[in-house]
């Protein structure tokens, strides 16, 4: 099996989405629910399209948009000085 990692966010390998399409012969869209694929911090920005294909290769299933995974931004922009602990933006 192949270890190589398809969502760094989640840490999901190719061997994971493949095990579980095999295991549980499941649709892409549960294959992504089940593995976390595409849910990480990144919001599937970084790797959607790499989850996409593999899973169609896997099941044989086109992304399917009729009930979507939506890439989401964070709730709100805030500065490097917040994140590194100097709350004073002066």
């Amino acid at each position: 099996m192949d270890k190589t990692i398809i969502c760094r966010c989640e840490e999901v390998s190719l061997e994971d989405i493949e095990n579980t399409a095999n295991t549980y012969n499941c649709s892409a869209r549960e294959v992504k629910l089940r593995t976390r694929a595409g849910m990480g911090y990144c919001g599937g920005r970084t790797c959607r399209p790499a989850v996409d294909a593999v899973l169609e290769h896997v099941t044989g299933e086109k992304a399917g948009h009729a009930i979507p995974l939506k890439v989401q931004p964070p709730v709100r922009p805030v500065t490097l000085s917040v994140l590194g602990g100097n709350l004073n933006d002066d």
